[in-house]
């Protein structure tokens, strides 16, 4: 994938811009007028307590539900109006596991690919190598039912790249995985980012998966309540770290790993 230079990213359209973005399930009203952008390039995370509206706001993004108040594009394109130039710009690994577990991992990631149009030669090709960029490269015909919660979520990964998209969304992609998984899939999707310059938009209840120099996007009860680089988030609240910062936000203590209130 070709890296843009820093200037001529600022003159082009953001990964991910949503604005003014509200949605309600009847009375209940989950997201209100939210907005912010993430630049290309950018781990941004998108850090909020379960029922925050993490998920909903991930499936106004793909296009699962339909966005009826405020925008929201990728790349420049509307996902409303122009789904299939938005969303062939767009990868996804959402919370549930998805694989079909009586297939090999070969023929889970070949299927998702001839739903891109891939032809089978390339489709292989591109599967082998990114299996091999997730450490399961010697799992090519083995059946997903065999592999471990990590592993199925690497597959997972694998399969949301197959056709390259620069920007990449990941709903609570650690959810149910050991320290260590938790660890090995926050640094592979890091190191995506910094080797390929793709933009990854992840989101997480866990507040020891947010590093100083990542996008922030703070959410509680359906509201930004803060949009910034970490680091400068923490200080314009007068405090410390992230955890802290968000407390002082959203009235409640945020959660590390193991699901524990800190």
């Amino acid at each position: 994938m070709r890296h843009v230079k820093a200037n001529e990213a600022a003159s082009l359209p953001a990964a991910l811009a949503v604005s003014a973005v509200s949605h309600a399930y009847g009375q209940k009203q989950v997201l209100s007028d939210v907005s912010f952008s993430i630049a290309r390039g950018c781990f941004a995370v998108l850090l909020g307590l379960n029922g925050a509206g993490k998920t909903t706001l991930f499936s106004l993004i793909s296009n699962l539900y339909d966005t009826r108040r405020g925008t929201i594009r990728i790349f420049g394109h509307d996902v409303s109006r122009e789904p299939g130039e938005a969303l062939r710009r767009l990868g996804i690994v959402f919370q549930a596991r998805t694989l079909d577990l009586d297939l090999s991992l070969c023929q889970n990631l070949s299927y998702h690919a001839s739903l891109h149009g891939i032809g089978r030669t390339e489709a292989l090709s591109r599967i082998k190598t990114l299996l091999a960029q997730m450490d399961m490269g010697d799992r090519l015909h083995d059946k997903a039912r065999s592999l471990s919660g990590g592993q199925m979520r690497r597959v997972e990964i694998a399969r949301a790249l197959l056709h390259r998209p620069p920007l990449l969304l990941l709903d609570e992609p650690t959810v149910g995985l050991d320290i260590q998984s938790r660890a090995e899939i926050l640094s592979t999707i890091r190191e995506l980012v910094l080797a390929d310059g793709i933009s990854v938009f992840w989101a997480t209840h866990l507040i020891d998966e947010v590093e100083d120099g990542d996008h922030l996007i703070a959410l509680h009860h359906g509201r930004v309540l803060a949009d910034g680089r970490v680091d400068e988030v923490v200080r314009s609240c007068g405090v410390t770290d992230i955890g802290a910062a968000f407390a002082m936000l959203s009235g409640v203590a945020p959660v590390q790993a193991g699901g524990e209130h800190r």
